[in-house]
């Protein structure tokens, strides 16, 4: 009997190790239905309110935001939009985009160490919203040699 047990457990475990990792459903809220030209209206406009704010891990205020922090704020504060609070459950939000197909509102993912990753918010024109490090909130541009080398992958949340 203890090895019958056994022998299913074992079958039990083998199996989980099959299963896909967890895909985070959004409620987008208006997102879904906003024009492009709202959305990076928006979008600057959060750029202008949360500028300079500098970064603290774990930061959900002015006195201090990280990257994933950011892009939870601004889809609550500008489309009434939940995500996941961090980089690793945003980067199972939404669906896989090509970088060539990126739109206003969508995410954009980066592997800036071995197990860092970096999360900012596509706006227009080659330029993405996020919580730099250094720099506090900024925008940056994705042609920029550093944030091209190391590019992960975007979604599109809509």
């Amino acid at each position: 009997m203890r090895v019958c047990f056994l022998i299913l457990a074992a079958t039990a475990l083998s199996a989980c190790s099959s299963i896909p990792k967890h895909r985070y459903t959004v409620d987008t809220g208006t997102f879904a239905t906003t024009s492009e030209q709202v959305i990076t209206q928006r979008l600057l406009q959060q750029y202008r309110d949360w500028q300079h704010t500098p970064y603290a891990w774990g930061g959900m205020s002015k006195q201090g935001v990280d990257c994933s922090g950011l892009v939870y704020l601004t889809f609550q504060q500008q489309f009434g939009t939940l995500l996941p609070r961090t980089t690793e459950q945003q980067a199972q939000s939404g669906d896989y985009i090509d970088l060539q197909q990126l739109a206003p509102g969508d995410l954009v993912f980066f592997k800036t160490a071995s197990k860092v990753r970096h999360v900012g918010i596509y706006v227009e024109q080659g330029k993405f919203l996020h919580a730099s490090t250094s720099k506090g909130v900024i925008l940056s541009r994705l042609d920029n040699v550093y944030w091209k080398k190391h590019f992960w992958h975007a979604r599109r949340i809509r």
